[in-house]
């Protein structure tokens, strides 16, 4: 999982900060010089009343009517530059038509019209929230039954079941731009790819003074697979609220769905259980290195799960169980084997740790976190953990999670475990997430026989913890070393062998935090590679091709500049000029380009 087998306040909905220096983003679009004044500067003058005449002699159009025809064609140019290109989104569309007659301006007259459905608004009204700071235009928002774009912005709530519980179509007209889904995640995916085609200042806190261009075409687009995620340890290190919701932000920026949370491990308890309170104060208190810990309260967690849930993110909790409980046993020792509470742990070693299987009294503990844990969570699935318990032998292992696995069942809920739970007996529904680095792996495919699915993150792919390269002053190489092309160049559908396409639901990259302490440290560690395993669970695999994703990945670099977010600069990305990392807002200060 985390380390090798064989060892033992609430941010606006803009997450750019103001005052971040522009940055250009290489585009047709950014590259075009500023527009003169528009028409009337070219076009008022007035012209002689000469007639044009065709060669009999007929007259045909004036002087005046032939320089006022110039003069708009004119101000059409200006008020239009090049625009990103249709296709140059992330993840990668399922289908794209470019139109290069149909570009669209928006102005400051702009209205979003919607369908007159609550969480169909709630989209419209995050599309005016992330398009207002940098235009400075208005924007209102307005429902309706029938949203039509009428030379503004439509967002249609079809009921289309042709484009599922997730696709979306957009259609950028002259006229108007029409965004059409048959749910609400389907309109939101929809915004994210709205938001891509415009230029890279539309990021920015405050307003640019540009001409705002979307490019003329229609988008049909679908996910490949339903689960679409990245994991965050906040076991290892603490982090609070706040950059949980910037990582919730950047999920959503590219369409993935599911936020998994760590929440438990040796080295801290982050989660307030009412009927274990010592759990939090007393397991939560410390981290790796020793430092401060933190937990979340219940209201922090709802605060999280809601932030989440408005941008059709799903959050999956994780107790992990039976191992990796040395912060639990510190803060309740009868669950330990011998009764006795080790010492609170801040190191990184693994699997010499574990709740006694034996006890009834471990099964007490067991339905009481799950069953808070599954009443403060509206989505179906209960991650247990379940790897890394060295010290429990294979027969008392395999019928802990067998119970555990029917406690989940009896909450209603879907169990989720690390796919160490494989060779235990099978319940309805059950997911493993594999994160070996072998593709063989016969007790995985045995599970998946007897009805098991599977969610992909291979440790040599998709562990984000991972360093870049031998000299990343972040993370562990394990695993080996993941730069951006080994992130994208595998295929979930084909990775494992005996597991077939139809059982696999999707991919999850995990980020443990053993070395990861600040919000910085997260998103460099996270991007450039989490678009990468974005569009590996959302683009169909006909899409996949290294030098077009490079290519396409490089022009958002700006944008993470313009918005305040931290990256790494890798060198196998074509960066434009200027899309450098801004300062670090705490913690150890980042070099581009590392």
């Amino acid at each position: 999982m985390s380390t090798p087998p064989t060892t033992a306040p609430q941010p606006p909905e803009s997450t750019g900060p103001a005052g971040v220096p522009a940055a250009r983003t290489g585009t047709t679009a950014d590259r075009t010089p500023p527009a003169a004044p528009e028409a009337t500067a070219v076009s008022a003058v007035a012209a002689p009343a000469v007639a044009a005449v065709d060669p009999a002699g007929h007259a045909v159009r004036t002087a005046g009517e032939l320089a006022e025809t110039a003069a708009r064609e004119a101000a059409t140019q200006l008020a239009r530059p090049a625009p990103v290109p249709l296709d140059d989104v992330v993840p990668a569309p399922e289908h794209v038509t470019p139109d290069a007659s149909a570009d669209h301006l928006l102005t400051a007259d702009t209205v979003i019209r919607v369908s007159a459905d609550p969480a169909a608004l709630a989209v419209a009204e995050q599309l005016a929230a992330l398009l207002r700071p940098a235009t400075g235009y208005p924007l209102p928002v307005t429902d309706t039954t029938e949203p039509a774009p009428a030379g503004g912005i439509a967002l249609d709530l079809t009921g289309d079941a042709d484009l599922g519980a997730e696709g979306y179509r957009l259609d950028v007209t002259r006229a108007g731009v029409r965004l059409t889904a048959g749910t609400a995640a389907g309109l939101h995916h929809g915004v994210q790819t709205l938001r891509q085609l415009l230029p890279a200042d539309i990021e920015s806190a405050t307003p640019v003074d540009r001409h705002w261009v979307l490019p003329g075409g229609s988008i049909l687009d679908r996910p490949r697979y339903p689960h679409r995620g990245a994991m965050l340890d906040v076991a290892r290190h603490f982090f609070g609220v706040p950059d949980v919701l910037r990582m919730i932000d950047h999920l959503a920026r590219y369409k993935l769905n599911r936020l998994h949370l760590h929440l438990t491990d040796d080295q801290g308890w982050r989660i307030a259980v009412d009927s274990w309170p010592d759990l939090s104060t007393v397991g939560g208190a410390t981290e790796v290195g020793g430092g401060p810990g933190g937990y979340y309260t219940q209201a922090d967690y709802r605060r999280i799960v809601t932030y989440a849930a408005a941008r059709h993110i799903t959050v999956i909790p994780e107790i992990d169980l039976p191992g990796h409980t040395n912060a639990a046993l510190a803060a309740y020792p009868e669950l330990s084997p011998d009764r006795t509470a080790p010492p609170p742990y801040t190191g990184t070693e693994v699997g010499f740790s574990y709740v006694d299987p034996a006890h009834d009294r471990t099964y007490d503990f067991v339905a009481d976190v799950l069953g808070e844990l599954a009443a403060l969570t509206p989505g179906q699935l209960l991650h247990i953990g379940g790897d890394e318990a060295f010290k429990v032998p294979a027969d008392v292992y395999a019928g802990f999670v067998e119970r555990v696995q029917r406690i989940v069942a009896g909450l209603g809920k879907t169990v989720v475990g690390w796919h160490q739970i494989a060779p235990a007996g099978h319940i309805d529904g059950r997911i493993l997430q594999w994160w070996g680095t072998n593709g063989d792996d016969p007790q995985t495919a045995d599970a998946v026989r007897r009805g098991a699915r599977v969610i992909l993150s291979p440790g040599n792919h998709a562990y984000l913890d991972m360093k870049y390269a031998p000299d990343t002053p972040l993370g562990h190489d394990w695993a080996g070393l993941i730069d951006v092309r080994r992130a994208y160049e595998w295929d979930p559908g084909t990775h494992l062998t005996g597991v077939p396409a139809e059982a696999v639901l999707g991919v999850e990259a995990p980020l443990w935090t053993e070395s990861v302490t600040s919000l910085d440290e997260i998103e460099f560690m996270l991007l450039p590679r989490l678009p990468a395993i974005a569009e590996l669970g959302w683009s169909p695999r006909r899409t996949h091709d290294w030098d077009a994703f490079r290519r396409r990945l490089a022009g958002h670099g700006p944008r993470w500049t313009r918005a305040g977010v931290t990256f790494h600069s890798a060198p196998d990305i074509p960066w434009p000029p200027h899309a450098t990392i801004p300062p670090a807002r705490k913690g150890p200060l980042l070099t581009p380009g590392v």
